[in-house]
């Protein structure tokens, strides 16, 4: 571990493995053990700093040096996008007067607001904008508001649905937000890489070219959307479809994940998966790793840290 302070900073044959313009080296490279401690201290979530607060867990799939293909996640990962996307949704039932049994509202016809305790329960629970807002008036009955008294069955009503995502992308376009710290180095390390997000195609598309600019999006080897797939995480689907598109084995691939949900998906496709959880996800990562830690990770897990 002494040497790992200097894996914070750029060094000569990680330069030479880099393009010309700065980018990706070429996709053969493999990520071995030393690396491993590496793409850690990209991401900023190793034990080096420990005010971070963050776990690590990293449910392990692959050999010693036989990782060929790093797969992101976008919300959460790339960026901590949870507040964002509480703020879209707010503002929507705010447009659209949507008023239902309220998670949080000083009057029963107040527009429908979720606060920050009942959504960060919401999207530990259920993967994926519009399978959140199925799951909640599934279970709250389908509000009143003034485009609808009823659920839209028609296409030009569903679209109405999409104000939200619309609102996610305004957002985004401010240019107030950021990438987290160490997503950028990490995804010009050199091998094969992938963004998989249970998110719409489009808000996707719109974060990835906003935050880690046209080059490197139009540089991933796999990239997919909630579009892609018929099942959402915590299912498999997403990610064994990305290796493979990849072309490479399961185990081969590591994945970096914010919640239990996206680590139960990544172990279900049979893949490495290091969690670096954000103040949303932090709470229900913490329980689920203490009390269910046996049938989350691996029986080969290789690295667990709580920093």
């Amino acid at each position: 571990m002494a040497s790992s302070s200097s894996l914070l900073l750029p060094t000569a044959a990680a330069a030479a493995r880099r393009s010309p313009s700065g980018h990706r080296a070429p996709p053969s490279a493999v990520l071995s053990p030393p690396r491993r401690l590496a793409t850690l201290r990209c991401l900023g979530y190793a034990r080096r700093r420990p005010q971070a607060r963050h776990v690590v867990a990293c449910a392990s799939a692959a050999s010693a040096g036989s990782l060929e293909a790093l797969i992101f996640d976008c919300d959460g990962v790339i960026l901590e996008s949870e507040h964002l996307h509480r703020q879209a949704y707010n503002d929507a039932f705010a447009h659209f007067g949507v008023s239902c049994e309220p998670a949080s509202a000083s009057a029963t016809d107040a527009p429908l607001y979720w606060d920050e305790a009942f959504y960060d329960d919401l999207q530990n629970r259920i993967g994926g904008g519009k399978p959140k807002m199925r799951w909640y008036f599934g279970e709250n009955g389908w509000p009143t508001s003034k485009i609808f008294e009823t659920p839209p069955s028609s296409d030009s009503d569903k679209e109405k649905l999409d104000w939200k995502t619309e609102r996610y992308k305004e957002i985004l376009k401010s240019g107030t937000v950021k990438p987290r710290p160490g997503v950028l180095r990490l995804m010009d390390e050199g091998i094969k890489l992938a963004v998989c997000s249970a998110a719409t195609k489009s808000s996707v598309i719109m974060c990835l070219e906003n935050l880690i600019g046209l080059e490197r999006f139009n540089g991933l080897d796999c990239f997919l959307a909630g579009d892609d797939v018929k099942l959402k995480k915590p299912d498999p689907s997403i990610y064994i479809t990305a290796a493979k598109k990849l072309g490479v084995q399961s185990q081969n691939c590591l994945v970096v994940e914010d919640s239990v949900i996206g680590l139960q998906a990544a172990k279900g496709a049979g893949m490495s998966c290091i969690i670096t959880y954000t103040p949303s996800t932090a709470n229900q990562v913490r329980f689920e790793l203490r009390y269910n830690f046996l049938s989350l990770i691996t029986p080969h897990a290789d690295l667990m840290t709580f920093a």
